[in-house]
């Protein structure tokens, strides 16, 4: 019979959590780097570069992966033998690992968590609470898999109830294209069958758990359906040509995780959650001889891949931008930034739209004249920093402010991840603006172009206040320009086409 410890506990998740801000699990950077390899678009494999540039920067530097530290969930398998040496919770002691963890001053993560979720929204500043599933098992230890879950790719899961004959394929064909790149891939998807509703959104959310394997799994033929499935789905999957970050390529996802539970008759709940480029998750078991050491992977077998922008690439001056430079872009054109900017993500968009509605100015210091935002939330700095891991949130969310900061502010251009939905495309063709595209997850690598950062308004918001930034050949794409063409929908177009040409008939 074990006796687990509580510092264990505590210890043991605050230890992990660190880890993996920091360090991709071993599995997803060799099939990223196998994805590398055989990329044709040249905007994917840009992409991929940055992403696997990224990671490798993040690992010897102990930063975080993405500037989106996540929302933390724990899966926990306790054996019925274990006694605890507790006062606390298991759910309280996993609460205070996260606690450390993300207020750990050699590499603070941000806090994204928010209570009272349906009103106030205030933010609880240290990231919990985690969400935790327990499950009593067999046995004298605890196991736990800790795993940290971006909003971006969060936002894009999905749940159907189909009907017993209707076909998992065929849904799953159908929504992929519906969650756009805000997801970033290249990343996983995880399906959950069966069960109950809940029980399908957490059979989803587990199956992302499992390491990476689908090209084991094709080498040696599937043994059972479940596994012809994650076959059938990867395929056809990356079939959609949607590629990496949504520009059109031969790499969607690098693995589909499958788990079942039976069901009732009449029903058929399946759930489907993205795991985007930022993967993070570990596990450990606990056995009551101390906290558990986690090993660090061995940097050697990260690919030799050193991003460098492209020498097509047209640097562009922030401070003398004008309205004309905008509209001369072009879809897909590489651009490197220079000097200031402002940022803003959700809640700045919205107390601006409040201010504005209530007939009131802006705060002092915030002009968007002729100016460029960049929607992002960063990581507080440590040490020398100027700025922690600062990559772009999902640009969409920003859509349904784009007509009134367009109109009002004299903005001209907006840089994020991932598309721009109907109504975003339509206020830049209106107003003869751009939108520009920074990857996601490269947020070390785009947060080394920020030379200077300062907050200028909202600073009660912590990450959503409103910044300067002071950037120096900060790389991205143009992704809508002032006609409203965008290449998130000719990428994926032009790929799918590419890559059907090349599939048998008989396999399609």
């Amino acid at each position: 019979m074990s006796v687990i410890a509580q510092q264990h506990v505590i210890d043991s998740v605050a230890d992990a959590l660190q880890y993996i801000s920091y360090y991709h699990p071993m599995d997803y950077i060799e099939a990223l780097g196998r994805a590398y390899e055989l990329e044709e678009s040249p905007a994917a494999k840009d992409a991929i570069a940055q992403i696997l540039t990224n990671s490798r920067m993040c690992a010897e530097g102990h930063r975080p992966i993405c500037q989106d530290t996540g929302i933390v969930v724990a899966f926990v398998k306790v054996g019925m033998n274990v006694r605890w040496d507790a006062e606390l919770t298991l759910e309280q002691m996993i609460n205070e690992g996260v606690r450390r963890a993300y207020t750990d001053p050699d590499n603070t993560l941000r806090a994204s968590i928010v209570s009272d979720p349906a009103f106030s929204r205030k933010n609880t500043r240290d990231n919990t609470p985690a969400v935790v599933h327990v499950e009593m098992v067999p046995g004298d230890e605890v196991e736990i898999t800790v795993s940290a879950k971006g909003g971006g790719s969060e936002n894009k899961a999905k749940f159907v109830m189909l009907n017993p004959s209707d076909s998992i394929v065929d849904w799953v064909l159908k929504t992929v294209p519906t969650m756009g790149a805000g997801w970033c891939p290249p990343g996983m998807l995880g399906i959950g069958i069966g069960g109950s509703a809940e029980k399908a959104m957490v059979l989803a959310k587990e199956s992302l758990m499992a390491p990476i394997d689908m090209a084991e799994l094709k080498t040696r033929g599937p043994q059972n359906p479940l596994e012809e499935l994650r076959i059938e789905l990867h395929d056809k999957v990356n079939a959609l040509g949607i590629g990496a970050q949504g520009l059109g390529g031969l790499s969607t996802v690098l693995d589909v995780k499958i788990l079942d539970y039976p069901t009732h008759a009449a029903s058929k709940p399946v759930a489907m959650i993205p795991n985007c480029a930022a993967t993070r998750h570990v596990h450990f078991t606990l056995d009551g001889s101390g906290p558990a050491k986690i090993a660090p992977p061995d940097l050697a077998r990260w690919p030799k891949v050193d991003w460098a922008p492209s020498a097509e690439s047209k640097r562009v001056n922030l401070d003398t931008l004008t309205r004309e430079e905008v509209m001369s872009w072009r879809p897909g054109d590489r651009l490197l930034l220079n000097g200031k900017m402002l940022t803003g993500r959700d809640a700045a968009h919205k107390r601006i739209a409040d201010l504005y509605a209530e007939g009131k100015d802006l705060p002092d210091g915030v002009d968007f004249t002729n100016r460029v935002i960049y929607y992002v939330g960063p990581v507080d700095p440590v040490r020398d920093e100027v700025v922690g891991p600062a990559g772009p949130t999902t640009a969409t969310r920003m859509d349904k402010f784009t007509d009134m900061m367009l109109d009002k502010t004299g903005l001209i251009a907006m840089i994020g991840k991932a598309e721009r939905g109907p109504a975003g495309i339509d206020a830049i063709r209106k107003h003869k603006a751009a939108y520009l595209m920074a990857v996601g997850g490269a947020a070390y690598l785009v947060s080394k172009a920020i030379k200077d950062s300062r907050v200028v308004a909202f600073e009660d918001l912590g990450m959503e206040a409103i910044y300067e930034f002071t950037v120096q050949d900060m790389p991205v794409t143009v992704a809508v320009d002032a006609q409203g063409t965008s290449v998130h929908q000719s990428g994926p177009a032009e790929w799918s086409q590419k890559i059907s040409a090349k599939i048998p008939l008989r396999q399609r």
